[in-house]
């Protein structure tokens, strides 16, 4: 069973990212169970999205505890609480336009991708909205959900700005993309 943590600020879309993603899960023919916590509900305060995937119908009822993966939406929240579920072999991506070497001291060991989520979305005309840029990038990152079936997600889930979300989404899988194969290539 994969568990991922989304981990993110109200209003930065996290919510909607783990429901996007446990989406595409869902279409590429996984077991999907989604949930999410968050505080006093209004902007600025941490909140996290939790998502479970896997083959077989999923029947656990609790919080994760222990990720496989985390995509976090703001480099600050890097800390504490979060990273206490974090194992040694988790693989975090996280939103910012730092190098995976400024976050190796900091993260004793941890494989960091960052993605700069918010410079991707300001090329396709999409601002500070991180998201597809950012679930792009995680999927690369864990290689799932196909990019196929995640971008015809993003098409059906999305309100608007279809072209710059797939536009967003496909330069953040080719961001990880280039960063997995530079670390490869090493």
């Amino acid at each position: 069973m994969l568990q991922i943590i989304i981990q993110g600020r109200g209003g930065q879309g996290a919510q909607t990212a783990g429901n996007l993603l446990a989406a595409a899960f869902f279409a590429h023919g996984r077991q999907v169970q989604c949930f999410a916590s968050y505080g006093g509900a209004r902007r600025g305060t941490p909140v996290s999205s939790f998502i479970r995937v896997d083959e077989r119908p999923i029947r656990v009822r609790c919080d994760i505890e222990h990720a496989d993966a985390i995509l976090c939406f703001d480099a600050s929240l890097l800390e504490g609480r979060l990273l206490a579920t974090a194992r040694p072999d988790t693989l975090i991506v996280v939103n910012s336009s730092r190098t995976p070497e400024q976050f190796a001291a900091a993260m004793s060991g941890r494989r960091v991708i960052p993605v700069d989520g918010l410079a991707i979305s300001r090329r396709n005309g999409l601002g500070r909205i991180v998201n597809s840029a950012l679930l792009g990038g995680f999927a690369r990152a864990i290689d799932a959900p196909p990019l196929d079936v995640l971008k015809q997600t993003l098409i059906a889930e999305a309100p608007k700005m279809h072209d710059e979300n797939l536009a967003a989404c496909e330069e953040g899988y080719a961001w990880v993309n280039a960063q997995m194969e530079a670390v490869g290539a090493a």
